[in-house]
């Protein structure tokens, strides 16, 4: 339900920004400012650097305690807002909240998850990232004549939904995982900080080559989808589709496919045949849905089979294989600050497009900019394909100790004896 809720934050803002531009009498540069502030960018990014630290050193269920909170605040906010600022302070505490909400619950589903099962597991959550965008768009569509009281209304059913789910999970049990890896460090009088995941995540030289290949495949692949989420209305204005309620179903057609191809398709598979062939698949779908997008004759055609090339793309891509591949290629003890840093920096990239991707898909307009939107998923796709772990079937311990080959040394208080476990 957090994922539902973190992806529909997304969709509500992208479904109602022009609606709150032409409410509120902002230019195309506040557009850019509230998308990139959000939780599609900043916001998340923001939330991300605080929330993956405190997941590692007060555990994933203390993040689950109060991030709904935050954005509970901030749908309210946004729901009942009566001019801009208000607006845009509710959107960035969502965005913090959304932030600090996705390492802990991809984390948590991968420490929990049985190993044969893994990417079965990890795909609940992009299951429901998709699902949330889905009925999002939906909801545009059936609240269009509404105008801004119904964007208001999306809002509010977030915070009734969040407001349900904060109060059922707080039942939610910790990670063995992260509680064993706490109980070991107590024992060898391990000296914890705030920043004790941080500093191990970026002390090893060992994970390096694992933080530039997670960017590669998530950061760009990101980038793109980011701007789809938040700005693809404008983006099919701008291939010819200008009528809002066929913008928001075509967009419910892509999630839809998206969750379809999630289940039976990465849920699947993802344990039962090479990950490297099934992210070539999925990344090579996504590439030839913008292709033809930007370069094929305008039209019903061509908007359909974008619909469902980059649906069915999202479902087997990036995102799914990111929050895998990040549980698995990081050890217990800072798993959730990795989560909490690439997802900041895959954010930070969204942003920084973000703020100028209106003014530039209105003043060098789709075909050019989409050969910037090409050239990034190439490059994801080529950087994951080259470069993907064999994981699967592995315990998250067999696979730390094949890449850092030994137990991680603990960092000790000074009235205790150096430990080697």
């Amino acid at each position: 339900m957090s994922n539902y809720i973190e992806a529909g934050a997304i969709i509500a803002l992208a479904t109602s920004l022009t609606l709150w531009q032409q409410e509120f009498g902002f230019d195309d540069a506040a557009v850019g400012l509230v998308a990139a502030l959000s939780a599609n960018a900043f916001g998340a990014a923001i939330g991300a650097a605080i929330g993956g630290p405190l997941c590692d050193r007060l555990g994933r269920k203390f993040i689950y305690t109060y991030d709904l909170i935050v954005f509970m605040v901030g749908t309210l906010m946004v729901t009942f807002s009566p001019n801009f600022a208000v607006l845009l302070v509710g959107v960035v505490l969502m965005g913090i909240a959304v932030g600090a909400g996705v390492p802990a619950s991809w984390t948590y589903i991968a420490e929990e998850a049985p190993s044969e099962h893994r990417a079965a597991h990890v795909g609940t959550a992009q299951l429901a990232w998709s699902i949330g965008p889905a009925v999002g768009f939906l909801l545009a569509v059936l609240v269009l004549p509404l105008g801004i009281v119904g964007s208001r209304l999306i809002f509010f059913h977030l915070f009734v939904i969040a407001a349900v789910t904060w109060w059922v999970r707080r039942g939610l049990p910790e990670s063995k995982r992260w509680k064993d890896q706490r109980d070991a460090g107590v024992a060898a009088g391990e000296k914890v900080s705030l920043f004790s995941g941080m500093k191990g995540l970026l002390t090893d030289r060992r994970n390096f080559g694992a933080l530039a290949f997670l960017i590669g495949v998530y950061g760009l692949w990101n980038t793109v989808a980011g701007q789809a989420g938040i700005f693809q209305p404008r983006v099919y204005a701008a291939a010819g589709l200008v009528d809002p309620a066929a913008q928001n179903l075509l967009q419910v057609l892509v999630w839809s496919l998206t969750a379809l191809a999630t289940y039976f398709g990465f849920m699947r598979y993802g344990d039962r045949v090479s990950r490297r062939w099934l992210y070539f698949g999925g990344a090579l779908l996504g590439v030839i849905a913008w292709v033809v997008l930007v370069f094929a004759p305008p039209g019903v055609f061509s908007l359909l089979f974008f619909a469902v090339a980059w649906g069915i793309s999202a479902g087997l891509g990036a995102q799914a294989f990111y929050g895998l591949w990040t549980a698995e290629l990081f050890a217990t003890r800072y798993r959730a600050s990795a989560q909490g840093m690439l997802f900041m920096l895959a954010r930070v990239m969204v942003g920084l497009l973000s703020l100028v991707f209106p003014v530039l898909l209105s003043s060098i307009g789709l075909g050019q900019l989409g050969l910037l939107i090409i050239g990034l998923l190439v490059a994801a796709l080529l950087i994951g394909t080259i470069w993907a772990p064999k994981t699967e079937g592995k315990t998250l311990e067999e696979i730390e100790l094949e890449r850092y080959g030994a137990p991680l040394p603990r960092e000790v208080s000074p009235d205790r004896e150096t430990s080697t476990i």
